[in-house]
């Protein structure tokens, strides 16, 4: 497989992994209806520190991820900011990429490929994810996707009718089209993106009825002709037609006719349907004589009936003035207070064809918030309960440091909408808080035990905490993995922490409360000889210096 070679790619490809985990800290006056938050989140700071501090509640959990990041056209003005040790990034910093930038490529994909990568960790294992491109990094796009999520998880590439004027500065053709290219966590079966027909083609197509509903009648025969007789044995096989009245048997009778999936050139194709199938389904083929040849259909009822979106998609709701009329209208706007947000009926359509009703979706790169005006349309519209988290930063910088677009405009459109539109919801504001490493715990930065003891879970087991009620800091229970406990001996106060430890009389506790199982025990400080840890299977991790290595549950 082809792979994408770019300037730091060696120094970033795993920087995701030494990203610490962050806390995210709530702040209370920047939710809207917080008492019907229904799992919406809005959170302002870094996506990348955003991102992993997701991981210990969402990870493997996200169903749609749809993300609009910089098209890196050299007009954007973003900056690359990304804290990795190398003096190669390091010489990039705080520098805005232009369009004579000659690393502005490299920058992109340095940029990316992080995220990406805890993207992929967040899906669900049937999740999908849906990324905004042009012109500028799609095709190099594809590569490097292929080499994250598997060139076998590619799904689509789609084609979106955004501008249908063109963009006239162009230097040989009016653009008019932007790309969303498709990925997914695992191999998904056929069909899985497909939607419900809508009723004006049920009325064309299904022309015949009978007490069932509407049905149409399609050919029994496998159409494709590499399909046949020599590939497919157990698909070859005769129907026995009665040519009086044109009742079907697989069992040969009097008067009867043989029927065999032969085209008629005389190649022996097969059936789509095997003997066991068409035996319990008999009553849903109907034969028929067609210029004195006998044909055999199935009846293919509407009910349900679904169809694959085509990859050019040119509805006139797609088109960017749709969103920015949209957008415009909720802020009482003429001009661009932001540009070019994407069509709420766009998102929509995403969502519509990768979620069900109670599934989660994930916007890092969320802009003016587009992506939960379409998730809380779209439970309006099939009373749906789908949960929606927003990333967003400031966007702040030394001439405009007061500059917020998170507070100013992801959340004020989506509390704006809330209220033009009557969604029965709300959400919650988050800020990025404290890292979780050793230098901010030695700095007297702690943060809360639930926070704490979700995350140490996470890095125990890789998995997200199932019981959060069960946490308990008195007892320094977090939570059961298996033949494995896990706890957390930590209290929020420097001065109490320093004095914590696991010891003999710990120990016997909980030893008693789990007896026969394996204990790991997160403290400051461990008095246990290591033979008797040994003897009643319990393992130490040391907080902070060894917190970061994963325990073996």
């Amino acid at each position: 497989m082809p792979t994408l070679q770019f300037k730091g790619k060696n120094i970033i490809w795993n920087h995701h992994l030494s990203v610490p985990y962050h806390t995210l800290e709530e702040v209370e006056k920047l939710h809207f209806q917080p008492e019907k938050p229904n799992g919406n989140i809005i959170i302002e700071g870094d996506n990348l520190l955003a991102l992993k501090a997701l991981l210990p509640q969402y990870g493997g959990k996200v169903k749609c991820i749809y993300i609009d990041p910089p098209y890196n056209t050299g007009n954007e003005g973003w900056i690359y900011n990304d804290n990795v040790n190398s003096p190669l990034l390091k010489e990039w910093l705080g520098k805005e990429v232009g369009k004579d930038d000659l690393t502005r490529h490299d920058k992109w994909f340095c940029m990316m490929v992080p995220r990406l990568k805890i993207l992929r960790e967040l899906l669900a294992d049937d999740g999908a994810i849906f990324i905004s491109l042009d012109d500028n990094e799609m095709s190099s796009s594809r590569l490097l996707l292929n080499e994250i999520f598997g060139e076998e998880n590619f799904v689509g590439q789609i084609s979106v009718l955004c501008n249908p004027k063109g963009r006239s500065q162009d230097k040989y053709f009016a653009t008019n089209h932007e790309y969303i290219l498709v990925y997914s966590r695992n191999v998904l079966p056929k069909g899985y993106f497909s939607i419900e027909k809508d009723e004006e083609q049920i009325d064309i197509e299904y022309t015949e009825e009978d007490e069932l509903g509407k049905y149409r009648l399609l050919e029994l025969r496998n159409t494709h002709r590499e399909f046949g007789k020599h590939n497919r044995k157990n698909l070859y096989y005769p129907f026995y037609v009665n040519t009086e009245d044109g009742s079907l048997s697989l069992i040969k009778d009097n008067g009867t006719k043989e029927v065999y999936p032969i085209w008629d050139d005389g190649y022996e194709g097969c059936w789509t349907w095997d003997t066991k199938k068409a035996d319990s389904d008999i009553d849903l083929l109907v034969a028929q004589n067609i210029k004195g040849k006998w044909k055999i259909y199935r009846k293919s009822y509407a009910n349900g009936a679904e169809k694959m979106l085509k990859t050019i998609f040119i509805d006139k709701s797609f088109h960017t003035e749709k969103g920015q009329k949209v957008f415009n209208s909720l802020f009482n706007v003429k001009g661009k207070l932001f540009n070019a947000p994407k069509s709420v009926e766009l998102i929509r359509t995403i969502i519509g064809i990768s979620t069900k009703e109670k599934d989660i979706i994930l916007d890092s790169f969320a802009g003016s918030g587009t992506t939960m005006q379409a998730v809380m349309e779209m439970n309006k519209v099939d009373g749906g309960n789908r949960k929606c988290i927003l990333v967003q930063m400031t966007e702040a910088t030394e001439i405009d440091p007061k500059k917020n677009i998170c507070k100013d405009i992801t959340r004020e459109r989506v509390k704006r909408a809330i209220d033009k539109y009557g969604y029965s919801t709300g959400f919650q504001y988050y800020k990025i808080g404290i890292p979780i490493d050793a230098e901010t715990l030695l700095s007297g930065k702690l943060p809360t035990y639930q926070q704490f003891a979700e995350y140490i879970y996470y890095l125990c087991t890789g998995e997200n905490v199932k019981n959060k009620s069960f946490i308990n800091e008195k007892s320094y229970y977090v939570g059961d993995y298996g033949n494995t406990v896990v706890y957390l001996v930590y209290k929020q106060n420097f001065d109490e922490l320093t004095h914590l430890a696991l010891n003999q009389e710990l120990s016997e506790q909980l030893i008693a409360e789990h007896p026969k199982k394996k204990l790991v025990v997160y403290a400051p400080a461990c008095f246990l000889e290591e033979d008797y840890m040994r003897e009643k299977n319990i393992e130490f991790v040391g907080i902070p210096y060894n917190l970061f290595q994963k325990a073996e549950a």
